[in-house]
């Protein structure tokens, strides 16, 4: 253990220069008399420690000191320091030892790569508390040549071109401010600003993409965690939801759950079907959720949606309604 903070210690003052005996105790989680005693560790050892004195002294390594680690490339460094920036080690009391690891992450980097390698992680988000998106849509394949390209043009600060195909919507080029990518149980989302406003793109819908040259408009800094949760607030509570009475066969309740925003009641038929009250984003939400679910559900409440799904389903009986003369029909 005490060979593990004599490195950390190490680290800190590699990255940061001069650091107080205080700052040093508040960032390994000892006393400073601990801090005092490694620091004379580390002098009879052979590590070159000096104290300054004075209201902004504190202690500092000989300048080109070197200790060897074990080096990273800066992909391999970006994927740790993503991986370590979400909070479950807390949960598991990993903290100290996450802090320790992650310092040796960024040393292990070239001194070129630290600063950036840093900033980049703030731009990639796994796994955020709020999932109110990732919850519309199951099954997803997303293209690993664009998300590569996404990637990049997030990392780098420039500009993005994507072909994106909304719901229900002829697929359609834009030219996007790439904010930042967040991985919600398995699902990918690209954050961005378009025209200064906010917009988030499902990964899996992005057909084609282009990092351009151009810098992007966006903050220096950004708190990922925090712009996905005021987006999937916005998500929840904009637009004129719609509470839906449904019928539904079990086996398909997820399919139908995980594309709402809420199930407010939920009971069983004597047929054994269920019945289920839930909240959806919009008219059109609802009535696309309801429609891919066929014959395995049943709208029942509002009217409206009842006349709607049958205006749809007949127009598509009528659509296929054999025809005298047409490539498949009766002659």
């Amino acid at each position: 253990m005490r060979a593990d903070r004599l490195v950390s210690l190490v680290l800190l003052l590699r990255q940061h220069g001069r650091l107080s005996a205080a700052t040093l105790a508040h960032e390994l989680e000892v006393s400073t008399r601990t801090v005092l005693r490694d620091i004379d560790a580390l002098s009879v050892a052979g590590v070159p420690v000096y104290a300054e004195r004075g209201r902004h002294g504190g202690f500092a390594l000989l300048p080109g000191f070197q200790n060897e680690l074990t080096g990273l490339n800066h992909d391999e460094a970006l994927a740790l320091l993503v991986a370590g920036s979400r909070s479950g080690a807390q949960t598991f009391g990993l903290g100290s030892a996450l802090a320790a690891a992650m310092r040796k992450v960024v040393d292990a980097l070239p001194e070129s790569s630290r600063t950036t390698a840093a900033d980049a992680a703030q731009r990639l988000l796994i796994e955020p508390e709020t999932d109110l998106l990732a919850r519309r849509v199951v099954g997803e394949r997303e293209s690993d040549a664009v998300i590569a390209e996404v990637r990049r043009a997030v990392l780098a600060g420039h500009k993005l071109r994507i072909h994106y195909a909304a719901v229900d919507q002829t697929p359609k080029w834009r030219k996007v401010d790439p904010i930042g990518l967040v991985t919600v149980r398995g699902k990918g989302y690209l954050l961005a600003t378009r025209s200064g406003a906010d917009r988030t793109y499902r990964l899996s819908r992005i057909l084609a993409a282009e990092e351009l040259p151009e810098p992007a408009q966006r903050p220096a800094r950004v708190d990922l965690d925090q712009a996905w949760k005021e987006r999937t607030e916005r998500f929840r509570t904009g637009g004129d939801q719609v509470t839906v009475l449904v019928r539904v066969d079990p086996t398909r309740r997820k399919d139908l759950v995980g594309t709402a925003l809420a199930v407010l009641a939920e009971a069983t038929d004597a047929d054994g079907w269920l019945r289920l009250e839930v909240t959806f984003q919009d008219s059109r939400h609802a009535e696309w959720a309801l429609w891919q679910l066929a014959t395995h559900a049943e709208a029942l409440e509002p009217e409206w949606l009842r006349t709607s799904l049958r205006n749809r389903a007949a127009a598509t009986a009528t659509c296929y309604e054999p025809t005298p003369g047409r490539h498949g029909g009766a002659t």
